[in-house]
């Protein structure tokens, strides 16, 4: 259950995150020529809203599945233990 939510939680840093490069260039009367670029992270957020609603599914589904193994579980220990 621990390592779905990690993979979840790092499955939307890796989906909402990009790196975007701006570059701007000067020019000056004399002719010459400038250039720096900047880059950054951008956060797309339609990306970000998928992958939350993908977490938040994977998180249900395995909570769904560890509730019916605890209550299969519990059933066989039931049977084992019964006293008649």
């Amino acid at each position: 259950m621990r390592k779905i939510i990690i993979l979840a939680t790092m499955l939307v840093a890796l989906a909402a995150c990009t790196q975007e490069t701006e570059t701007t260039t000067t020019v000056s009367d004399t002719g010459t020529t400038q250039s720096s670029t900047t880059s950054y992270p951008a956060v797309d957020t339609a990306a970000t809203a998928e992958a939350t609603r993908d977490a938040a599914d994977a998180a249900r589904d395995a909570a769904y599945e560890t509730g019916t193994a605890m209550e299969t579980a519990g059933k066989k220990i039931q049977e084992k233990t019964k006293t008649d």
